[in-house]
């Protein structure tokens, strides 16, 4: 007897981690359901872009995707297109997805993700198309199937939304307001995940740091983390992403205190100029997040800080944006997320006049990247003959003889080692870094 072939599905995901998660989500609705993935586009029964639209580019490329999937459906009328995401979330955004691509078959929003196999149910068995577009947040929907990418580390969403309306951002508009988990929720999802084996869980939310408000009984981010470090069997267990304004020093004494929290913490600045900070809406100035950096560095030395930074914001002058360049140099970033400042429709900074062209944005992002890669290249240098415990995540990307993996520091580590160690944790000593990763060799 001929065995029927499994359909298969195929997810391109734009955006941060928690679009990863939500990807991995409908990956697993979709396992469900009788689906198993493909990395081929054209082998593929149904085809979902899960989008961003924290920034142009990231639309510009759903749009550009999108084109070219006429031939494929022409090709096979009925392969199912679904369009997701915050990008959905935008006034009129899922009309003109309909009007201008009209051979995809289901678009919805961030809200209800979770209602995606009724979605297609309908597809399928009506032959209709299916927009549907909550404006407002639902409640948090526990116990969804998930079809993690790793086996060795996952994801772990805690909250939802975003309340700080930074005047260049649409999150809290796509993503709503700022909702919480229960923290025996997260507890027994980790317990669960790290009974399959996995290593290393990461924390995920607009602004963990808000984590647990409003909840009842309420509990604080820096609870949440204590509870967590206590699980057994968890290795590690990181966070993303951090609002300066929020971080507490309680947070800082539970990384220091803690034997599993990860002494790395990404930190978003955005600029270095008190006056842009202001005019963001970020809530601190300049002067609060230096002696926040060495309020953390000095509880924890060892510490890894990551950052990110808009460049050409509205109204920054050649004084802000060196205001920006020597907290750089100040604070010397492990790494650093830097972005040309675009334009988003319905947030304030996008009616602000003043906007800066765009061959000045250019030439100062070229001018950070400089000051940023050189302060990487310094840090780097210093785990030259450190012996380092290495999670490995696989084979390298660049040689399918060595392995690649992270340190605590979420360093990322090339080294020569046993296959058999992907999954585990492993010393390697550190012989040369380079700008952004670290080669070695793994200490038996």
């Amino acid at each position: 007897m001929i065995q029927e072939q499994m359909p298969k599905y195929y997810i391109e995901t734009w955006g941060c981690q928690m679009n990863e998660e939500d990807s991995e989500k409908l990956a697993g609705m979709l396992k469900n359901i009788g689906y198993t993935d493909t990395l081929n586009r054209e082998e593929a029964s149904i085809i979902i872009f899960n989008t961003c639209c924290v920034r142009e580019n990231a639309e510009l490329k759903v749009f550009g995707n999108l084109g070219t999937l006429r031939k494929l459906k022409e090709k096979n009328p009925d392969l199912v297109i679904a369009v997701c995401g915050c990008m959905m979330q935008q006034k009129g955004m899922a009309e003109d997805i309909v009007r201008r691509f009209p051979y995809v078959d289901i678009v919805f929003g961030t809200h209800n993700a979770y209602k995606f196999p009724e979605y297609l149910n309908r597809v399928k068995q009506e032959n209709v198309v299916v927009k549907e577009i909550m404006d407002k947040e639902t409640e948090i929907i526990e116990g969804m199937p998930i079809e993690r990418k790793s086996d060795a580390k996952a994801y772990v969403t805690i909250m939802y939304g975003c309340n700080n309306f930074c005047t260049y951002c649409v999150v809290p508009y796509v993503r709503g307001r700022e909702r919480s988990r229960k923290p025996e929720d997260i507890e027994n999802e980790i317990i669960e995940l790290v009974n399959e084996g996995y290593k290393e869980i990461t924390l995920l939310g607009q602004n963990v740091n808000s984590y647990g408000k409003g909840l009842d009984p309420e509990i604080t981010f820096a609870d949440l983390l204590k509870r967590i470090d206590k699980i057994p069997g968890l290795e590690r267990l990181r966070f993303m992403t951090s609002h300066p304004k929020d971080l507490s020093e309680d947070v800082i004494k539970a990384i220091k205190e803690g034997t599993k929290i990860c002494e790395q913490i990404h930190l978003p600045v955005q600029s270095g100029s008190s006056r842009i900070l202001k005019i963001m809406n970020r809530k601190y100035t300049r002067e609060d997040y230096l002696n926040l950096i060495r309020k953390i560095k000095k509880e924890i030395p060892d510490v890894a800080i990551s950052t990110d930074i808009i460049v050409g914001f509205p109204g920054e002058t050649e004084e802000d944006f060196e205001e920006t360049l020597s907290l750089v140099k100040e604070v010397e970033f492990d790494s650093a997320y830097t972005f040309i400042y675009s334009r988003r429709k319905y947030t304030p900074a996008d009616k602000m006049e003043d906007q800066i062209d765009d061959s000045v944005k250019h030439e100062r992002f070229n001018r950070l990247i400089e000051v940023i890669n050189e302060a990487s290249a310094k840090k780097n240098k210093e785990y030259e003959g450190k012996v380092v415990e290495v999670l490995v995540e696989g084979e390298s990307k660049n040689d399918s003889t060595r392995l690649m993996g992270r340190t605590r520091t979420g360093k990322l580590v090339n080294f020569a080692g046993d296959k058999e160690s992907i999954g585990s944790l492993v010393n390697v000593k550190i012989t040369k870094a380079q700008s952004f990763s670290l080669n070695g060799e793994e200490i038996k």
